[in-house]
């Protein structure tokens, strides 16, 4: 009898002490398992746009040279005329353009030479004036002095390569701009797809009714030719008795 409860004892101490080290792993192994979150795409590299040397120096030197050489030009001893008075007006509209209108585009275009919008003014600005003095050239030609004429040609001529070199600049900014639009146009496009992957769009069941049945036609019931009646059996006659 001892023996006995002591076996049952050593059994219900076994039971909890399985029971206990269940309720220990139990929530552990019912934790729910959270999938590795995917992988991010990596930023889209940054387009460095090259900017070649500030609009200052590319024309600068071509300008200071129109203003010095305009500056010097003695108009009254051109031949009297209208050509002298419109070239004298003229060299005076391009000197106060260099002093005034001229240094606070190149300034802006300066500070952002990079920046299509804040060197086209400028640009704009210099082609006219190349205009201009290039009508005083021609009307040196007809009446200035030819030391002057050689001056003004030279003067147009510095103008005119640093122009050259300008709308080089120009041109390598706008195809370094479309370059860089594009590229960021192609990283939005493969952010979009790797963040929202395209979805084919459902299958809609196609419901074809079913074919119909041909009914066939069962041929009509031929009538059925009835026999004649038979006519009556003739009975014998009976002889009449005397």
């Amino acid at each position: 009898m001892v023996l006995a409860k002591a076996v049952f004892l050593e059994a219900g101490l076994l039971f909890c002490s399985f029971v206990c080290a269940a309720q220990s792993v139990a929530p552990a192994s019912s934790a729910p398992v959270v999938a590795p979150p995917a992988a991010a795409a990596p930023p889209p590299a940054s387009v460095a746009v090259t900017v070649p040397a500030g609009p200052s120096k590319i024309l600068a030197p071509a300008l200071e040279n129109v203003e010095q050489t305009l500056s010097a030009i003695k108009t009254d001893r051109w031949k009297r005329g209208t050509v002298r008075d419109e070239a004298s007006a003229n060299i005076a509209a391009i000197l106060k353009d260099l002093q005034k209108s001229l240094p606070p585009l190149i300034a802006t275009a300066d500070t952002q030479p990079e920046t299509l919008s804040k060197v086209l003014p400028m640009a704009k600005n210099v082609a006219a004036l190349y205009d201009v003095l290039l009508r005083v050239n021609e009307a040196a030609r007809v009446s200035a002095p030819g030391d002057q004429v050689a001056q003004l040609e030279q003067t147009l001529e510095r103008l005119r390569k640093a122009r050259l070199v300008m709308d080089d600049h120009l041109q390598d900014l706008a195809a370094a701009l479309e370059k860089q639009l594009g590229d960021l146009q192609a990283a939005v496009k493969a952010q979009a797809a790797i963040r929202c992957p395209a979805v084919p769009p459902p299958t809609v069941p196609v419901c074809t009714p079913p074919a119909a049945r041909k009914v066939k036609k069962k041929p009509a019931a031929k009538p059925t030719q009835t026999a004649p009646p038979a006519a009556p059996a003739a009975t014998p006659s009976t002889p009449k008795k005397q």
